[in-house]
This record gives C-alpha cells, structure tokens and sequence, in this order.
C-alpha cells in the first residue's frame, strides 16, 4: 500500500477536478476501475459520470501496460474525437493506474495529453460512485470467483449492452444509451 501512495505524489487528487466535472455538467468524465476474478484476466471498466454509459474491456492481467494497451485502443478507435469523448477518468490508487503519463498521453500525436487523471483518495470508494455501482451490475454476471480468462468477448459486450440499456430511474426510466443520444 505504502509503494502505491509513494509512486501515485504525480497525480492530480480528485480535489483538484474542476467544478463542472463534480455537478456532472457535461459528457465527456469518467470514472475508472477494475473487476478482478480467480484468473490472470480481470475487467477494465469505464463509467460516465453524466450519462452512466458504460465501456468493458478484458485486460490479460492487472498491470500498468495492460490499462495503457486499452486506453491506446480507445484513441485508436475514436482518433480525434477521444479528446472530447474522455475529456478527464477519475480512478482509484490501485498499481494497475499509477501509470499517469501512460493513460495522460496520446499514442498518436507525439505524446500530447489526449486526456486529465484524477485520483480518488486511498479507501474512497464513495468518490466514484457511479463506477462501483456499475461493478455491482457487472456482478450479476460475474460473481466473485469467476474465472474472467473464460470470457468471451460476446459475452462481455453483452453485458456492456445489458447495463448501458438498463433504465434507470434517475434519469426517469430512461438507460444510458437513451441519455447519450
């Protein structure tokens, strides 16, 4: 635990987001975790503060070069607009982030910061709380236990889809997908 908040002195603290981020304004801020399992392989999981859309990625293991493979593949589907799309990802101080710069920088234009961390502060798992609400939905599909290494790919879009479609009534019993429109 010591070494995590030793190397995690260079991140922003959740303190220093800007206010628009807090009030869920606009699109566009993310929240940041992962879901682990039995095996190597563990969930990548992406929550938008506003819409609560949600990205699942399958990483082969818990480090810092499997986050950055899955945020690069992020840009390189969205080039240009993932600025925009991922404007800041808020996350906790598990070694699987403490790559700031890896996450922070662009694959495709020289290094530029294509988006701003924030970290939470150690056992607030309160401070993004629309992330572990989703690991919960996330949950009844894969308890605890689960070897994640079995999943396929189909299955974890599926369950992708099954959250960003399920209304809520917050939003008057519209879904994430309906919110982003």
């Amino acid at each position: 635990m010591r070494k995590a908040a030793l190397n995690n002195l260079k991140g922003r603290s959740i303190e220093q987001r800007p206010e628009e981020v807090k009030k869920r304004d606009e699109y566009g801020n993310w929240e940041m975790d992962s879901v682990v399992g039995s095996g190597k392989a563990c969930l990548l999981v992406l929550t938008e503060r506003k819409t609560r859309q949600e990205k699942i990625f399958k990483m082969n293991n818990k480090t810092q070069e499997e986050v950055k493979k899955v945020i690069d593949r992020i840009e390189r589907e969205y080039k240009d607009e993932f600025s925009n799309i991922f404007k800041s990802i808020t996350m906790d101080n598990g070694g699987e982030f403490l790559n700031k710069d890896g996450i922070e920088r662009t694959c495709l234009k020289d290094g530029k910061r294509r988006t701003t961390c924030y970290y939470a502060h150690p056992y607030s798992a309160w401070e993004r709380g629309s992330n572990e609400v989703a690991n919960k939905l996330i949950r009844r599909f894969v308890p605890k236990g689960t070897n994640i290494d079995k999943l396929k790919e189909s299955e974890i879009k599926r369950i992708e889809n099954w959250i960003n479609n399920y209304p809520r009534r917050m939003f008057g019993y519209k879904s994430a997908n309906q919110m982003v429109i």
